[in-house]
């Protein structure tokens, strides 16, 4: 029970920390923090179109969080998420370009799986060489991740690139019929629905299926896992490859969905921000829905202070690094006891007692006979 709390009061007071710095960064910018602080609200949850915005910006950020949080039920420590995004995006418009598909839901559940190998053949990837090779899959998922997006922009802007788009280079349109459609005509799409059902279905996976009970296992301890038989490398790489595979997803979500198409924008640094809600959330796959929702309402947010206080649309960024920073320093919180902490607080707030007086020393028997002579 103490360490739910904790999980839950750490991490919450790390993210009002983040929003009073964050405050503090504005006044000095000229800027009212109370006035900033509103309209962060105002533009996550004050409306329904709010509401929309935020959702939409949501589902990205469960699917990339769950790229960091189930790699790390098996003790790694997975960064790599934009690059499973990309690639999957790109893989989503690749299928759809180059493959005659159905203009049904058949063909745009066709185009997500396409998206998801991509992402979990690319954190799988991440996972063998920390097994097999001995790289720390932290230094390699980031690297992987930029290599990702040179290959992205390079099939973007060369073999699939569709003739007209000038500016902005980029894959033909998916068709209509591949795309995914918002629900109940609004602008919350079904992508939302996959990121709140991949939360759930991993958590059950995770707690009530063999194999994701031996995930558990070699997370917690490899070397226990090892002398009870687990195959620790093969569970190690299906923990990557089902992470990589809902960051895959993402970007396929967002191309049928979102953009249409793979270009640039699909670049919008989703799977960074994963990291940050799976932090917070304590990989946790449950504890990532509501922590993605809020997250995706700090960003739907950012348009909103730059028309209303003219501040820059990245600033929800510099609020994102704060917080991030801020989460993992709280971590050194842990474990403390802090009943222990007050009372020292307490004790050394009271004042020192007045040290008694030092006793006469007695004199001995040749003095006294001396003073009474």
């Amino acid at each position: 029970m103490r360490n739910n709390i904790a999980n839950f009061l750490l991490p919450a007071a790390a993210i009002a920390a983040a929003l009073l710095v964050f405050g503090v960064i504005v006044w000095f910018a000229g800027v009212s923090p109370v006035e900033v602080w509103v309209l962060l609200f105002k533009g996550a949850f004050g409306d329904w179109y709010s509401w929309q915005n935020t959702l939409q910006r949501a589902a990205p950020l469960m699917l990339t969080a769950l790229c960091v949080a189930v790699p790390a039920r098996a003790g790694l420590v997975i960064i790599g998420g934009e690059g499973a995004l990309v690639l999957g995006g790109v893989a989503c418009a690749a299928l759809a370009q180059l493959v005659p598909l159905p203009a049904n839901m058949v063909g745009t559940v066709m185009v997500c799986i396409a998206g998801a190998l991509a992402g979990a053949l690319w954190i799988a990837l991440a996972g063998w060489l920390r097994q097999y090779r001995g790289i720390n899959e932290t230094i390699s998922s980031l690297l992987l991740a930029y290599i990702a997006i040179g290959l992205f922009k390079h099939i973007v802007e060369g073999p699939l690139r569709d003739p007209a788009s000038l500016n902005k280079p980029s894959t033909h349109s998916l068709a209509e019929g591949l795309a995914i459609a918002g629900i109940g005509g609004s602008d919350v799409h079904w992508g939302f629905v996959l990121g709140v059902i991949a939360c759930v279905l991993s958590a059950l996976w995770l707690r009530w299926t063999p194999s994701g009970f031996s995930v558990r296992v070699v997370g917690g301890n490899l070397r226990a896992a090892q002398l009870v038989g687990l195959p620790a490398s093969r569970l190690v790489l299906l923990a990557c490859a089902v992470g990589g595979g809902f960051a895959g997803l993402a970007g396929a979500v967002e191309v049928a969905a979102v953009h249409t198409s793979a270009n640039a924008s699909l670049i919008a640094g989703y799977g960074y921000a994963g990291i940050l809600v799976a932090f917070i959330a304590r990989q946790q796959p449950l504890a990532v829905i509501p922590v993605a929702i809020l997250f995706g309402g700090f960003g739907a947010a950012g348009s909103l202070l730059q028309r209303r206080l003219g501040l820059p649309d990245a600033s929800v960024l510099l609020l994102q690094g704060i917080a991030f920073v801020l989460i993992l320093a709280s971590e050194a919180l842990r474990g403390v006891e802090w009943k222990g902490v007050w009372e020292k607080v307490v004790q050394g707030a009271k004042p020192a007692p007045a040290p008694a007086p030092a006793p006469t020393p007695a004199l001995p028997q040749r003095g006294r006979e001396e003073v009474r002579s």
